[in-house]
């Protein structure tokens, strides 16, 4: 099975061996995303609610890279680190799905950098 690496334009340099996404049979698989600069710098620092949107900013630059939209997403994994963030990471997460809602699921874990309080990995189909 053929696949494409996905990475767009202004990307920066993941901190492991990945890429933000990969298409297989019209299927992308966004990599987990964190609210990081192009330097793998963390963004708005104690602020739920901007790392979300940051985090679903860079999913969507991936899903349209691949020429998808958002409507596309058919599976989001949240993961944040404080359930107290929960309804935070909600908010914006229902302005980028206001319609029909992906399936999902959150858990509450550590991420590889202390002050990230979200990540988010997706699957969209964007087929023909």
């Amino acid at each position: 099975m053929p696949k494409t690496s996905i990475i767009p334009e202004g990307s920066g340099k993941p901190l492991a061996p990945y890429v933000p996404g990969s298409m297989a049979n019209d299927i992308l698989y966004v990599s987990g995303t964190l609210p990081f600069d192009k330097d793998n710098n963390v963004v708005h620092v104690g602020d739920a609610e901007a790392q979300t949107r940051h985090v679903l900013e860079a999913i969507k630059g991936v899903v349209e890279a691949a020429n998808g939209t958002m409507d596309d997403v058919t599976f989001n994994m949240i993961m944040v680190t404080d359930w107290d963030n929960y309804a935070a990471v909600n908010k914006v997460y229902a302005e980028y799905f206001p319609g029909e809602k992906p399936a999902r699921y959150c858990i509450k874990c550590e991420l590889v950098k202390p002050d990230a309080l979200v990540e988010i990995a997706s699957i969209a189909h964007v087929g023909k």
